[in-house]
């Protein structure tokens, strides 16, 4: 890649300035990742033990590029720096010190629709309803710092300490835990270990993208580089994980924290065209909250090309966006490894990819939601969570969150009751849930109410009994059919499994880590269609933004205060400025004028009037915020008869 000798001049300066700490503000596409290797290679050429300096990233696949490129660069040692996750740095410590066995917990993670049924066992003492719980939860896995200044490690509210309290002998009765706990019980060790040898394991620690930690990460990574040099890289503009509780103040007030900052702002964009950047700029001015920076354009960047278009239906917008794609791929335009689909909601995406593979255009969705998603409460709408339930229990039979779940499938309360009393007797006589089950189920214990449990439990050894000689393709086949179209994820994961005689265990550990660390790859030969936190760190040729409606982007979030739904709508602003600037050429915004009444209603779009079953809806206001150079909105028909892509 040619850089001009603007972004070497800056790059030269974070590669050469020996302060702690420095702080490099960076707009999307302006370098930062280019600014970073030379920062780390210049520290390697100095002298740098690698061993001994952290580049910690906000995913494995941006640690994984990161790496690669360091690689590249041929900086002696480079292969030994380590690079990875916060999370997995806190797995490693908190696994190599055995903190989870001496505090009595066990590793075994919740993925997102089991911690459903945990959020449905909490109920009482004022800890409101699902979604409320499900909050507390959030602020639970932030250690319970909300707010940028607050104090992170401990709850100070007296319905947060009982929610802490119950929450805690959940997990402990479920031998489990949260992948969000990682990082509160790591710093909960460090702080209480001053001596131990992991706050002097380095000389030197690198961070990327900084806005999108939580206070609680930044205090653990404060501590980490207590005694060394701390980098960090960020754009508050691109804060988008405020439901985690990070925000954009963490990597703007930085310096009030961090005595002696010292700052280098990288500014020019190199990788969208200039008319994008004036748009990006427009709508991200609207933000009031926010460091007053624009973005310049590299010099002599072409235009590029901005359509906006709305569409009547959602078949229709599937239908024609599909068909531009697939012209554009046909034409040689543009190659489908090139090209992002970004959807705010899963339905939208869903129908463009198969839109898409119909034309013979191969395209794949990377939603974090659609290979388990489905509501618990519906056995029908939970056919993947059931079958992946009962592949646990086929692995692991006494596996408890496993158990919990298979109880609880198909009820309005997730036998909620039922299992409250299964879990008293456990703890009064030390029996586990599956003996205790089993007991049920051969009539030599009574425990009223618990009939429907019971079921349940008969119903598992049946299917488990027919499981249990299967391997390989058999064993995938029964659980995960290849005429359910539910399947296809699960499907495609196992694919990559070695040999045909794979058992149960091999399978699951395959599947969860294909659903919980799933890569998202950058090399690719087929159009990618995901959401619009996902395309963070992406770049494309093409980039088609769906469902620009309003309720949906930007999505209404009921019961705030006015300040809070100024700081909510300044995220989601964020989020489409973001969304925008993926692309180094074409950017496509579009809309549609009405959905399902049904389809509105669970998506929240913003309805205007309802016949019929239909709902009619309207462009985003955002739209309008990328200011007066914005291209006039057309028909989607329209769009199909563009033939000069310029």
């Amino acid at each position: 890649m040619k850089w001009d000798d603007g972004l070497h001049g800056v790059a030269r300066n974070i590669a050469e300035t020996d302060v702690s700490p420095l702080r490099v503000l960076a707009g999307p596409g302006t370098g930062k990742t280019f600014a970073l290797m030379r920062r780390v290679a210049r520290l390697l050429q100095n002298g740098a033990d690698p061993e001994r300096m952290l580049v910690c990233t906000f995913t494995r696949t941006a640690a994984g590029d990161l790496t690669k490129e360091l690689g590249q660069l041929g900086a002696e040692g480079v292969e030994n720096v380590r690079a990875g996750t916060l999370h997995a740095l806190c797995y490693e410590i908190i696994s190599r010190t055995d903190v989870l066995n001496t505090m009595g917990r066990t590793p075994r993670l919740l993925l997102s629709f089991e911690e459903r049924f945990l959020l449905e066992d909490l109920v009482g003492n004022s800890f409101g309803n699902v979604h409320q719980r499900a909050k507390r939860l959030e602020a639970f896995n932030a250690a319970w710092a909300r707010l940028q200044t607050d104090e992170p490690g401990w709850p100070t509210d007296p319905v947060d300490n009982l929610f802490n309290s119950s929450l805690h002998a959940w997990l402990r009765f479920h031998e489990a835990m949260l992948i969000g706990e990682l990082v509160p019980e790591t710093l909960r060790y460090l702080r209480e270990n001053p001596a131990c040898s992991d706050l002097s394991a380095f000389d030197h620690v690198l961070v990327d993208e900084y806005q999108d930690l939580n206070v609680a990460e930044q205090t653990l990574l404060d501590l980490l580089a207590e005694e060394c040099s701390l980098t960090v890289i960020g754009d508050e503009d691109q804060s988008i994980y405020s439901f985690k509780y990070a925000h954009p103040e963490g990597i703007a007030s930085f310096s009030d924290t961090h005595t002696g900052t010292h700052d280098e702002s990288l500014d020019t964009c190199r990788r969208c065209p200039s008319l994008v950047i004036e748009l990006a700029n427009k709508l991200i001015a609207n933000n009031k909250n926010r460091t007053s920076r624009a973005l310049k354009p590299e010099s002599g960047r072409p235009p590029g090309e901005v359509h906006v278009v709305q569409w009547r239906t959602m078949r229709d917008e599937a239908i024609g966006l599909a068909r531009f794609i697939h012209e554009r791929i046909k034409s040689g335009t543009n190659e489908a490894g090139r090209v992002l689909v970004l959807a705010p909601r899963r339905q939208f995406g869903y129908a463009i990819r198969d839109e898409l593979n119909a034309l013979e255009t191969p395209a794949h969705s990377f939603f974090h939601e659609e290979t388990l998603d489905g509501n618990p409460k519906h056995l029908e709408d939970s056919q993947a969570q059931q079958a992946f339930t009962l592949l646990t229990l086929a692995a692991f039979p006494e596996d408890r969150v496993a158990l919990r779940c298979w109880c609880g499938f198909g009820n309005n309360s997730l036998r909620r009751g039922a299992w409250e009393r299964i879990r008293a007797h456990c703890e009064m006589t030390g029996d586990s849930p599956h003996a205790v089950l089993k007991a049920l189920a051969e009539g030599s214990l009574k425990l009223a109410n618990c009939n429907d449990v019971v079921e349940r439990f008969k119903a598992l050894g049946l299917a488990l009994s027919t499981l249990h000689p299967l391997r390989g393709k058999s064993l995938l086949d029964a659980l995960f059919p290849e005429t359910e179209d539910w399947s296809r994820q699960f499907r495609d994961i196992a694919s990559h499994v070695d040999g045909n005689e794979f058992d149960a265990a091999t399978l699951l550990e395959a599947l969860r880590n294909g659903v919980t660390r799933p890569e998202l790859p950058t090399d690719v030969d087929y159009v990618r269609v995901m959401s619009l936190h996902k395309s963070k760190g992406l770049t494309a040729d093409l980039v088609v933004v769906v469902g620009c409606i309003e309720g949906i982007i930007p999505r209404l979030e009921p019961n705030l205060s006015r300040s809070e739904e100024q700081r909510f709508m300044e995220e989601l602003r964020r989020l489409f400025y973001v969304s925008i600037t993926r692309t180094t050429n074409t950017l496509v915004l579009s809309s549609v004028t009405s959905l399902p009444t049904d389809l509105a209603l669970r998506m929240g779009a913003l309805s205007a009037s309802s016949k019929d079953g239909v709902s009619t809806t309207i462009a985003s206001r955002f739209l309008n915020e990328l200011g007066p150079t914005r291209p006039r909105a057309m028909k989607g028909e329209k769009l199909l008869e563009i033939k000069d892509y310029g």
